[in-house]
């Protein structure tokens, strides 16, 4: 079956690409294990001299890629625009701290002279997803080449364009051939590829149900895994929150990516003293939210990137409200071409709607009221996801006493939560393991090797 590359605004294909067979994919393996044994051998500096000269390019053809990613999952070309520049950073902050994350670190010991040093595990399969089609790849793949591995990514089949734009920018840098391979395998072919003796560890941003099974089939194969899954992610408004803060960046963070992020703020657990308050200034703002065009400068929801989400978002919506939750606004699909959906707000959400047990992947806001702040940690733990978190209110001190208490990832406190080069990126519970970016993320794909001598 073709990947086929569909733009979401005016539902027209807009390319198919032919999928591998078994031996294509094999032979694609190889030729990345060849690569990276050599690449291996190379300096930091060479290294780092690469991936700035990936930013440059990144920056010097940003309209083109930012229009490539809009076109292919529908987020507005702005957004685009950001996410094409998050790349570039990316690429640069390794550039500068591979030195640093990967210095030999002595050790005292028994022995005249011990020591940990660092070496690439080989080649790392990247199974990415579609809605971040370039910044999800460069999170996980820059920290994993400037290591020494190579990187073979199998990317979601809506976004051919994206993952063929990208392997192109890793070739025209210098990279050499086979170190970002571009595998068009279809999702019944992932399992080949994790048991092939050439690929020797695998990351993968997407679905639990998605991290279930590739970290089944990484274990049995004992290769090292990395997941970063679904979040349902609690933002917790207490009584003292500076409120025009925290809805503009609840607005912010809900609807960014018309929704759909595994890090933004779904569940609004509001306090009684603020409640209605939030509410109202939150209803304000998403109803002055501009959907249309994404290719429009001016326009800040797009389509959702594709017809099945839509489907899926708005069964979750029917069904939440047929339980007894509140639609404050939106609530249902937009009548015209593409795959739109209103900017929505559910208020009233409880423990028997679906909307508190499931993750809503688009843009559509949840307001769950609490008790009391000690009842608001409760809920914000009672989810299976641990993905991100945030804390609002203006007795920062008080809010931080708190963090410990929140079963998550990360914590924010008065901000939005983002992945950024400089902090470790992941989750706990069904949110995934392991960690991307910073220092951390390096080490997830290194031999951290214990060298002993007499």
């Amino acid at each position: 079956m073709p990947f086929v590359s569909l733009n979401p605004n005016t539902n027209q294909v807009i390319q198919a690409h032919v999928c591998w067979d078994i031996n294509r994919l094999e032979s694609a393996l190889e030729k990345a294990h060849s690569a990276q044994q050599i690449w291996a051998q190379t300096t930091f500096v060479l290294r780092a001299e690469m991936l700035r000269n990936a930013a440059t390019q990144l920056r010097a053809q940003h309209d083109q890629y930012a229009t490539l990613i809009t076109q292919e999952m529908g987020k507005p070309l702005r957004e685009a625009r950001a996410e094409v520049e998050k790349c570039a950073s990316v690429c640069e902050y390794y550039a500068q701290h591979v030195g640093e994350f990967l210095r030999v670190e002595p050790l005292e010991s028994d022995a005249g002279k011990s020591y940990v040093a660092y070496y690439p595990l080989g080649v790392v399969l990247a199974i990415m997803p579609w809605n971040f089609p370039f910044w999800q790849v460069f999170r996980a793949a820059i920290p994993a080449l400037m290591a020494g591995n190579a990187v073979a990514l199998k990317h979601a089949p809506s976004v051919p364009k994206c993952a063929l734009a990208m392997e192109a920018i890793f070739l025209d840098c210098g990279l050499p051939e086979g170190m970002f391979t571009n595998l068009m395998i279809e999702v019944e072919q992932v399992a080949d590829a994790i048991a092939s003796p050439h690929i020797h560890a695998v990351t993968l941003t997407g679905s639990e149900a998605a991290g279930r099974k590739v970290a089944a089939c990484a274990g049995q194969h004992l290769k090292k895994c990395v997941l970063e899954l679904g979040g349902s992610d609690p933002f917790i408004v207490l009584h003292d929150a500076d409120l025009e803060l925290a809805v503009n960046m609840a607005v912010t963070s809900r609807f960014l990516n018309c929704g759909q992020s595994c890090i933004a703020a779904k569940r609004f657990i509001v306090v009684p003293e603020i409640a209605d308050e939030f509410l109202h200034r939150l209803k304000t703002k998403v109803e002055a939210l501009r959907l249309g065009d994404p290719m429009i400068e001016a326009t800040q929801i797009g389509p959702m990137a594709r017809l099945d989400l839509r489907e899926s978002l708005h069964n979750q919506v029917t069904c939440s409200i047929a339980q007894g939750a509140v639609a404050v606004t939106g609530c249902k699909p937009v009548e015209r071409e593409g795959f739109f959906y209103q900017p929505s707000i559910l208020d009233h959400v409880t423990a028997k709607t679906c909307a508190y047990q499931e993750e809503l992947f688009g843009p559509v806001a949840i307001v769950i009221r609490a008790a009391s702040e000690e009842d608001a940690l409760r809920i914000a733990n009672e989810t299976r996801f641990g993905l991100g978190s945030s804390i609002w209110s203006r007795d920062a001190a008080r809010a931080e006493q708190l963090v410990a208490r929140i079963q998550a990832g990360c914590t924010f406190i008065n901000g939005m939560v983002k992945s950024d080069p400089r902090l470790p990126f992941g989750g706990v519970k069904a949110s995934g393991y392991g960690r991307e970016l910073s220092k951390l993320g390096m080490h997830e794909f290194v031999n951290a090797k214990t060298v002993w001598i007499r």
